[in-house]
């Protein structure tokens, strides 16, 4: 606190300052003195790994510990206008004639990063998803490969491994003309070289039917308690011996619950949402049906209800 002359009080009293707002208060009275002040101290924020650092550092983007120079080099840029240019094209020039061993990481980094942002997902699955595509790399053996269904694939296996995981059909809409068939070919490479460099089988993680039931039904736009209850149904269709994929189980758990609702949806509106074919999905129906009773919840269709659904 410092004092100063407060025009109500009309005598020098003690003042407050609000940092985050930058006013300067009367702790008297309540007046505001002076707002908007500029905070002349220093703004400084230590980035340093250890907290006993020193690191006045406030600039510059962060490390990337999978790239040689942590990602920190220098990139000239093209000219932009004619002031400079002969300069700039020149330095550019010899910048690209130099061995930049990172140059193929950061542009798989890019395409990866494109992908996992079209598809909505969190960094730590981009993150996990170049770490998988630096590993591989390092082995120098995927010379000849398709690139983009490499990268494809290694977001497939982050995704899976982070349980989060998308169908094959969603990451292939974003891998740059990819097919599912190359992903998958991608896929299984990628599973071979990281067991051949750790000795062991690479961790996939579970596929549930439930992991892909929000966004299924998000795609469709039903409402929270249709929502609700296809995640109760989906949970306890585990406890059957269904032999149908998970995304397939999904789907007819949809439809099921779709058709006892006031919003109907039509199977070729699921399909579409789901990804999977409709013939897929009236076939895991019918594996579902003489579970239907067990599986709904009582609390969103009575026993009449699931009479009146079409036998498949």
């Amino acid at each position: 606190m410092s004092d100063a002359f407060c025009s109500d009080c009309k005598r020098q009293t003690e003042v407050v300052f609000d940092h985050s707002a930058g006013d300067t208060v009367c702790s008297e009275c309540g007046l505001v003195l002076e707002s908007h002040s500029i905070d002349e101290t220093s703004e400084w924020r230590t980035f340093a790994n250890e907290s006993g650092d020193n690191d006045p550092v406030r600039v510059g983007g962060p490390s990337n510990p999978l790239l040689a120079d942590g990602g920190l080099s220098t990139v000239i840029a093209k000219p932009n206008g004619t002031a400079g240019e002969f300069l700039s094209s020149s330095l550019g020039r010899w910048q690209n004639r130099g061995s930049n061993p990172d140059r193929g990481l950061i542009l798989a980094f890019k395409t990866i990063a494109t992908m996992s942002d079209r598809l909505g997902l969190v960094a730590t699955i981009k993150d996990r998803a170049n770490e998988i595509y630096k590993r591989v790399e390092d082995q120098k053996s995927s010379r000849g490969r398709n690139q983009d269904a490499l990268l494809a694939a290694c977001l497939y296996i982050a995704c899976r491994q982070e349980d989060k995981p998308r169908t094959v059909k969603e990451i292939c809409s974003v891998a740059n003309g990819a097919t599912k068939k190359e992903i998958g070919r991608a896929k299984e490479y990628i599973v071979k070289q990281l067991g051949l460099e750790t000795g062991q089988s690479v961790e996939m993680g579970t596929i549930h039917a439930g992991d892909f039931m929000r966004r299924f039904c998000s795609n469709l736009g039903m409402n929270n308690q249709a929502v609700k209850a296809a995640q109760e149904a989906v949970q306890k269709s585990e406890e059957f011996d269904i032999r149908r994929s998970p995304i397939s189980i999904a789907a007819a758990v949809i439809y099921i619950i779709t058709q006892l609702s006031d919003d109907k949806k039509p199977l070729k509106d699921i399909s579409v949402a789901t990804g999977v074919a409709e013939g897929t999905i009236r076939n895991s129906y019918k594996d579902l049906y003489p579970h239907v009773s067990k599986i709904i919840p009582g609390w969103y269709a009575k026993e009449e209800d699931l009479k009146n659904l079409c036998s498949p």
